[in-house]
């Protein structure tokens, strides 16, 4: 990874780009590892991740990682999803951060040298070139080893370097089914004196 250890380094999540590109790759992502994987390269600064939340929901499969990475060393941005129905009536949700996470990218620029990007978005060629004319270097986090390409050609090219999940699975990422199973928590009857 060219990552130079004298470096600050942030690390910026697109929450879904990065859920979709690891389950195109077949891994799930153990952020844990990842943290760990990212600070033993050069001095973690911070470690954002984003993502938008159906409010209405009574539970959200997305919930429980939320929580983990908010307590677990990251800062967790989220907003709600917008919930809207298309023109064949179907129900669709719409919850883009890319303004949230370029904003905090660019605010916080003067306090790292390296930022990792983990989305293939084309929409993030812009800000990219903006880091790098700030003399930051970037690293987008995506991958090539699906049939379609996860990434944006202008997006990988404008990056200083391109790491593959595929490639960064072999050390943060686990197979889905080694993902310890939720068992629920049932109460013993009372004993009858």
């Amino acid at each position: 990874m060219p990552i130079d250890p004298r470096e600050k380094i942030v690390l910026f999540i697109d929450g879904a780009n990065l859920y979709a590109t690891s389950k195109a790759v077949g891994v799930d992502i153990d952020y844990r590892r990842l943290l760990a994987e990212f600070s033993s390269k050069a001095y973690l600064l911070r470690a954002n991740y984003y993502t938008a939340l159906v409010e209405d929901q009574e539970y959200s499969s997305i919930r429980p990682l939320i929580d983990w990475l908010d307590y677990n060393g990251f800062t967790v941005v989220t907003k709600p999803a917008k919930e809207f129905t298309d023109a064949a009536g179907r129900r669709k949700i719409k919850g883009n951060m890319d303004i949230e996470l370029c904003v905090d990218a660019l605010e916080l620029a003067p306090y790292y040298d390296h930022m990792v990007l983990f989305s293939g978005d084309g929409d993030f060629t812009a800000l990219v070139a903006a880091l790098q004319r700030k003399g930051k270097r970037v690293t987008v986090v995506s991958t090539l080893t699906t049939s379609t390409p996860m990434i944006s050609d202008d997006l990988r090219r404008q990056a200083d370097f391109f790491l593959d999940v595929a490639e960064l699975a072999k050390t943060v990422g686990r197979p889905p089914s080694t993902r310890p199973a939720v068992t629920p928590v049932v109460e013993a009857p009372a004993e009858e004196e």
